[in-house]
């Protein structure tokens, strides 16, 4: 058996720093060409891209600093602290981030993220403060790290990141898939030349009665769960049912409270037993398409800007728990859509979201087995020879 050696954080990097905010008072700052991460985006993943930019003047006003491709980062603070991410382009941060170099001669820093997904729970348990847990750059680079050998490392990291690549396959062809289906939306259904003639209460019934017994085990969707992108909740659980939605395949289910409504919390159900029906939070809101009607049409109606901002304008409510109801909803103006149209439109959005159902139940076969396989393989229990056949 390959002896393994345990090292430090520390020791193994060539660098680790936090980065930096530029003053929010500085709008030439932003939005510029220098992506800038924050630690809400950090959820063990690869970053690709981020959620705002900086200029160079807010980069050179700023401790935020360059970070290299393939950098491990760190969340320190609040709710993320101790999850962890793969920058795969170069990129800034914000001071909440630790951002670890890893020295290559010493560590394959795919090994290394691994690890750190592993050990998530025991390093945020090192989080201290009140009510916001921080974890600081000493704790992370004293957090011990047990490693093999460095050929052993990228054949480890290899398997998982073998599986994780085509997660990230199937990630990258449902995006398109849905910015394909949205620009058709948009282009035959909400053109915005087209007169609004149609409520949609004629298409829609706005949460339809569906049934499950009181203190019956049921597949149950949180809106923690919901995305704020994509079809695809990112998981359910099995509860006893004590109230709540209730959905069924074809219903589309969005969020009605701030601030769920405006991040986007949606999801397409297409993936239910037959004549299952799930259940869910009280603030959502459920589409379901009448008879002779295109159920997918109505997710792409739920993502569209303009219905977007109309649920938005019709909230209220005090402040921080503003809500639309049902009945605001099924008066949106659509155009009047004809069968031609409907017919051409439906053939499509069907296709598109039965390959976007089917990829994202596989990738979370795959997440499930690389979970599986994740401890045995970072504690040494598990040998890459004994599962070469199974990725």
């Amino acid at each position: 058996m390959e002896e393994w050696k345990e090292y430090k954080i520390g020791d193994i990097c060539s660098k680790v720093c936090s980065g930096g905010t530029p003053s929010s008072k500085q709008s030439d700052y932003y939005d510029g060409d220098i992506p800038w991460l924050n630690t809400k985006e950090i959820n063990f993943n690869r970053i690709y891209n981020t959620e705002k930019s900086i200029t160079e003047d807010g980069l050179n006003n700023s401790s935020a600093k360059w970070i290299e491709a393939n950098s491990v980062i760190i969340a320190m603070y609040g709710a993320t602290a101790g999850k962890s991410a793969i920058a795969k382009i170069p990129l800034t941060t914000n001071q909440a981030c630790c951002n670890l170099t890893i020295n290559s001669d010493v560590a394959d820093y795919r090994f290394v993220y691994y690890f750190l997904c592993n050990k998530f729970f025991e390093l945020a348990s090192l989080a201290n403060g009140g009510a916001q847990q921080n974890l600081n750059a000493q704790i992370i680079k004293d957090f011990g790290i047990n490693m093999p050998s460095l050929s052993e490392q990228i054949r480890i990291a290899d398997v998982l990141s073998t599986i994780d690549d085509k997660i990230e396959v199937n990630r990258r062809i449902n995006d398109n898939l849905e910015q394909q289906g949205q620009s058709l939306f948009d282009e035959y259904v909400m053109n915005p030349n087209w007169p609004r003639t149609q409520l949609l209460s004629n298409y829609t019934l706005i949460n339809p009665t569906r049934t499950i017994t009181k203190g019956k085990t049921s597949r149950c969707i949180d809106m923690s769960s919901l995305p704020t992108k994509g079809t695809f909740p990112s998981d359910w659980t099995f509860k006893d049912y004590n109230g709540g939605m209730k959905f069924q395949n074809g219903d589309t289910i969005m969020a009605r409270i701030t601030p769920c409504l405006e991040n986007g919390k949606t999801a397409y159900i297409n993936f239910l037993d037959e004549n299952e029906v799930a259940f869910g939070s009280t603030e959502y809101i459920v589409l379901s398409a009448k008879e002779g009607f295109c159920s997918e049409l109505l997710y792409f109606l739920a993502r569209h800007d303009d219905f977007v901002s109309y649920a938005v304008a019709h909230m209220n409510g005090s402040s921080g728990r503003q809500r639309v109801s049902g009945s605001d909803i099924a008066n949106y103006e659509m155009p009047e859509i004809t069968n031609e149209t409907l017919d051409f439109v439906s053939d499509k959005l069907h296709g598109i979201m039965e390959v976007i159902k089917n990829n994202s139940l596989e990738s979370r076969r795959l997440a499930s087995l690389r979970d599986t396989l994740l401890p045995r393989l970072m504690s040494g229990e598990l040998k890459v020879n004994e599962i070469e056949n199974l990725v």
